[in-house]
C-alpha cells in the first residue's frame, strides 16, 4: 500500500492478473485432468480469495501466506484441478522468503508445506499418497530458494552501496584535510617569509634612523613593498577556501628574481645559479621548489647570522634539484626545531621527492631537494 492507505500498482497488479488468469484458465486446466471436480462457484471463490490476499503481501507476508495456503489447500482437498491458483501460492512463499529473515521465513514456509501436502493423503477422489509429496514440496522449496537468493543479493548490494558511500565520505574528508594542510603550509610560508623580511628591514631602518635618516627611507620603502607583496600572496592563498573563488597563478621558480630582490632589501644577498635546460614545470613541482627555496632563505635570514646565501637550480631530464647553502656559523638546530622543515619535507615527499638538510662540513647549512619530473617527449 502507498502512504495514505491507497493500493500501489506493484501490490495490485499481480493480484488482479492472477485473479483474471485463474478465473479464465482453471476450466481449461480441468478439461485436461479427467476425474477432477468441475469448476463451480466455490472454486471461483477460493481462486478469488487466494489471488486477492496477495494485495497485502508486502505489508503482511506471513498473514498473506496463511490465507493463500488455506485457500489453496482447501481447493486441492475438494478435488479441483491443479491450475493457476498454485501460482498465487508460489508468489506468497516467494514474498515471505524475500521479505523475512531466513529462520522465520523457513518456519512460515514449513507450516504452509504441511497444510498444502494434506491433499495428497486426504482429497475428494483418488489421493496420490506418498508419491505426491515430492511434487508438492517443489511448490514450496523452489519459490523459497529463489526468494532467499534474491534477498541475499539485495542485502549484499545494499552493503556494497553503504560501503561505497562510507568510502566516498572518508575520501572526501581526507581530501578536505589534505587541502586544509596544504593551505596551512601556504599561509605559513607566505607569512613566515614576509614577517622575517619585514623584521630584518625594520631593524636596519631603526639602526639607520638616528645616524643616517636619509638611508632609513630605503629600508622603510622595502618594508612597504615586502608587506604589500606578502599580503597580495596571502590573499591569493586564502581565496582557495572561499566557495567558488578563483585562484590566481601560484608562485614558481620564475619568481626567484623577485624573491632575491626582496631579501636584498632585508640585508641578505642571494646569488642564484641555474644549470641545465630551464623549462616549464608541473604546477605542483614548480610551487614546491619555490617554497623550499623561500623557506630555506627565510631560515638563513633568521638564524644563520650571515649576509649572503647561494641558490642553485638544476634542471635535469627527469627531475629538478634545488639547493640552498650559506656559510653561517650556526648548525641549523633552530631550523630543525621549527615547523618549516616538517612542512618542507611533507611537500617534497608528497611529490615522490627527497629532502636532505644539515650542516655543511666547511660551516653553514645546506638544504637539498630532488623533485621528480615526468620527462617530456
Amino acid at each position: 500500500m502507498r502512504p495514505g492507505g491507497r493500493w500501489g500498482w506493484p501490490d495490485a497488479a499481480p493480484a488482479l492478473v492472477l485473479l483474471a488468469f485463474g478465473l479464465l484458465a482453471t476450466g481449461l486446466a480441468g478439461d485436461n485432468q479427467p476425474g477432477s471436480r468441475p469448476v463451480d462457484a466455490l472454486c471461483r471463490l477460493l481462486i478469488a480469495v487466494a489471488a486477492l490476499a496477495l494485495l497485502a503481501r508486502r505489508r503482511a507476508p506471513v498473514a498473506t501466506l496463511a490465507a493463500v495456503t488455506v485457500a489453496t489447500s482447501t481447493y486441492l482437498v475438494l478435488g479441483y484441478p491443479y491450475g493457476p491458483i498454485l501460482l498465487a501460492f508460489l508468489l506468497a512463499v516467494y514474498t515471505v522468503a524475500v521479505r523475512l529473515p531466513v529462520r522465520p521465513a523457513a518456519l512460515a514456509a514449513g507450516g504452509a508445506f504441511v497444510l498444502l501436502v494434506a491433499h495428497v493423503f486426504v482429497a475428494r477422489g483418488p489421493a496420490p499418497g506418498w508419491a505426491g509429496v515430492l511434487p508438492a514440496s517443489a511448490w514450496v522449496v523452489v519459490p523459497f530458494a529463489v526468494g532467499v537468493v534474491v534477498r541475499v543479493n539485495r542485502e549484499s548490494a545494499a552493503r556494497t552501496r553503504a560501503e561505497e558511500a562510507r568510502t566516498r565520505a572518508a575520501q572526501a574528508r581526507r581530501q578536505a584535510d589534505e587541502e586544509r594542510l596544504r593551505i596551512a603550509q601556504e599561509v605559513h610560508d607566505v607569512v613566515g617569509h614576509g614577517l622575517a623580511a619585514i623584521s630584518m628591514q625594520a631593524e636596519i631602518a631603526l639602526h639607520l634612523l638616528p645616524k643616517r635618516p636619509e638611508q632609513a627611507e630605503t629600508a622603510l620603502t622595502a618594508i612597504s613593498r615586502t608587506s604589500r607583496e606578502a599580503l597580495d600572496e596571502l590573499r591569493v592563498t586564502l581565496g582557495a577556501v572561499r566557495q567558488g573563488a578563483e585562484r590566481g597563478p601560484v608562485p614558481g621558480l620564475g619568481r626567484l628574481p623577485a624573491l632575491r630582490d626582496r631579501l636584498a632589501g632585508a640585508g641578505l644577498a642571494v646569488e642564484t645559479r641555474v644549470t641545465g635546460d630551464p623549462r616549464e614545470l608541473p604546477a605542483a613541482v614548480d610551487l614546491t621548489a619555490y617554497r623550499v627555496v623561500q623557506e630555506a632563505l627565510t631560515n638563513v635570514l633568521r638564524h644563520a647570522g650571515v649576509s649572503s646565501a647561494e641558490v642553485t637550480v638544476d634542471y635535469r631530464a627527469d627531475e629538478v634539484i634545488v639547493e640552498v647553502t650559506d656559510r653561517g656559523s650556526g648548525t641549523g638546530t633552530a631550523v630543525l626545531d621549527g615547523h618549516g622543515l616538517a612542512g618542507m619535507r611533507e611537500r617534497v615527499e608528497a611529490l615522490g621527492g627527497r629532502l636532505d638538510t644539515g650542516p655543511r662540513s666547511g660551516g653553514g647549512f645546506r638544504v637539498y631537494a630532488r623533485l621528480p619530473v615526468e620527462p617530456t617527449t
